[in-house]
């Protein structure tokens, strides 16, 4: 018996970031369609490190990151993506 798979799309660093930080984009649509189950989302482990450095780097307040390590490990796992 087959398994049922909904299609699946693969994410680099600048779709993430656009699923992320802008709500009008296709990636953010895909990035909630993959939360209700209606797509899957795949990325490769780099593209995580790579949206790290950017928010590490680009968000900050008195020159101090916003966000700490705990945080930004407790958004990843939360993502509906499948980190390979």
């Amino acid at each position: 018996m087959m398994e049922w798979r909904p299609p699946g799309y693969r994410l680099d660093a600048k779709q993430l970031v656009k699923a992320l930080f802008s709500q009008e984009t296709e990636e953010a649509r895909l990035l909630s369609a993959a939360a209700y189950g209606k797509v899957e989302l795949f990325a490769d482990s780099k593209v995580w490190n790579d949206v790290l450095k950017l928010i590490m780097s680009v968000i900050r307040v008195d020159g101090k990151p916003v966000y700490t390590g705990e945080e930004l490990g407790a958004l990843k796992s939360s993502l509906p993506i499948v980190w390979i």
